[in-house]
């Protein structure tokens, strides 16, 4: 018992001993983990200030470096602003000189106008002087008439009626005597402003403007190898050449023309496309209706495509972009149409080169007068199929392909069918005229050439008083010979009017025809 009392008592104390030596074990440990820890937490508490003082450093050198860098993006924003501020006072002062140079041209241009008012107010102011003299001569006339009357009536055995008559006519022949000279001074001084003026810039747009003379026929001719291909162009009992006939819609002409068949077709298209299938059947060799309508679809497509490229060559020659693919392609048509000869696509570029050049040296609106030029004569590629004159199926295919409607004024206007309403319709109807009266520009018949030279002359026999009148230069003067004692310096000034007058409504012909009305006297004797 006690044994086992002593054991308990050992067990227990052993057991103490072992919790005291865990105790002692983890209050040693607590100490020095304690001591390790503070040791540790010093550390980190320099450590953290360490970092607390770079990391202040590393702001404050980014700070420093940040501001460098504002400046440096504040100095070059202010160099750029300053070198724009620069650049916009240049411009501006660019500006101030052309508003300066334009303001001086205004003044100019005014004073011009100015000086023109004077003038006008000086013609005005003779015109009236001279009625104001008129005036007193008719005054003078009355006094004259009742002074006279009495003794005319008494010497010469005159009534009073013829006296009045012969007093009248004699001072109204002197009223018209001098009337004619002041018209003729203001006259002859406009003519001689107007022609210098005219022949400077007529001058300077055909040194522009480099034209071909006429080199088209009218009469379209397929050369053959020989005589022999008409006959296998003919084909048995005809069927061939019907059938080509048939295909392209023209007629063929098989004479005793040597080694040729000619092409006969008021539509030109038509006719290109007989002679260049009938060439390929010539070159092929192949000879029947089955071959000939293939090689009339063929030559077809072609000639389509040589027109579609004609078109677009004649807008990009002359500078005209937005043409509507259609009026394009109408256009090239033209390729193939002459107008007494002329080739109307070459006409109508030339047309457009000089309207640009006149629109240019005028002041008028270039594009406008370019593209009126070049579409005036549009008409023509289908005049044989569409009924109405060229300016009407011009003016409708303008409006239909939406033309603007100065173009359409300019296309309508330049056969004088209406009144003119631009400049720009005034310079195309010159331009179509000076292309179209050139020397070499068209070819007129023997008997409308006759025609239009016995018309001349007769317009000018019809006036009283002419002895004499020759058309000269093909046309284009009527030199008219007068009768001195009938007519006089003065009156030859009126006739030649009269007669220029006459000659625009009863005629029609391209460019201008010169009225020169010649008065001469001779006096002749003989020594014997």
């Amino acid at each position: 018992m006690n044994i086992m009392n002593l054991c308990a008592v050992s067990t227990v104390a052993f057991a103490l001993s072992v919790v005291a030596a865990v105790v002692a074990g983890f209050a040693v440990g607590f100490v020095v983990y304690y001591f390790v820890a503070k040791k540790k937490l010093g550390n980190s508490k320099s450590n953290a200030v360490k970092i607390i003082e770079e990391a202040y450093a590393e702001a404050k050198t980014a700070k420093k470096e940040a501001i460098l860098e504002a400046k440096e993006e504040i100095h070059k924003l202010r160099i750029e602003f300053d070198q724009e501020q620069k650049e916009r006072r240049n411009e501006l002062q660019k500006q101030e000189e052309r508003l300066s140079q334009r303001e001086d041209f205004i003044e100019k241009k005014e004073l011009g106008l100015d000086k023109k008012q004077e003038q006008i107010d000086e013609v005005k102011e003779n015109l009236n002087a001279r009625n104001l003299e008129i005036d007193k001569l008719k005054e003078e006339e009355q006094n004259v008439l009742a002074s006279m009357r009495n003794e005319l009536e008494k010497v010469a055995r005159m009534t009073k009626e013829e006296a009045k008559q012969t007093l009248i006519s004699s001072m109204v022949d002197d009223a018209r005597k001098d009337a004619a000279k002041t018209v003729k001074e203001i006259e002859e001084n406009a003519k001689n402003e107007g022609n210098k003026k005219a022949q400077d810039i007529l001058a300077t747009v055909i040194q522009k403007c480099a034209t071909d003379y006429t080199s088209e026929i009218t009469v379209t001719t397929v050369p053959l190898p020989t005589d022999e291909m008409k006959g296998r162009i003919i084909g048995r009992e005809g069927r061939n050449i019907r059938a080509l006939e048939a295909a392209t819609g023209v007629d063929l002409i098989v004479d005793d023309t040597p080694e040729a068949i000619t092409v006969s077709c008021f539509d030109p298209v038509r006719r290109e496309v007989a002679r260049t299938a009938l060439e390929k059947l010539i070159l092929d060799g192949r000879i029947h209706p089955t071959r000939i309508e293939e090689l009339v679809e063929k030559a077809q497509k072609d000639i389509d495509a040589k027109i579609k490229e004609a078109g677009e060559n004649a807008v990009s020659e002359v500078g005209i972009y937005n043409l509507h693919p259609e009026l394009v392609k109408v256009l090239g048509r033209l390729k193939y149409r002459t107008s007494y000869g002329q080739n109307c696509l070459k006409h109508s570029l030339e047309t457009a080169y000089i309207a640009g050049f006149l629109a240019s040296e005028l002041g008028a609106d270039e594009k406008i007068a370019k593209r009126g030029g070049l579409l005036h004569d549009i008409g023509k590629a289908l005049d044989h199929e569409i009924e109405g004159t060229h300016v009407q199926i011009g003016v409708e295919l303008a409006k239909k392909y939406k033309e603007s409607p100065a173009v359409v004024h300019c296309i309508e206007a330049h056969h004088f069918n209406v009144e003119f309403q631009s400049v720009e319709a005034v310079i195309v109807q010159i331009a179509d005229a000076i292309s179209s009266s050139r020397p070499g520009a068209r070819r007129e018949t023997i008997e409308s050439y006759v025609k239009r030279l016995e018309k001349l002359e007769e317009i000018s026999n019809s006036f009283k008083g002419v002895e004499k009148s020759f058309a000269v230069q093909a046309g284009r003067e009527v030199r008219i010979i007068v009768k001195p004692e009938e007519v006089s310096d003065d009156m030859a000034v009126f006739m030649a009017k009269d007669i220029a007058r006459k000659i625009e409504d009863e005629m029609e012909y391209p460019g201008q025809i010169k009225v020169n009305v010649i008065r001469e006297s001779r006096f002749v004797e003989t020594a014997k």
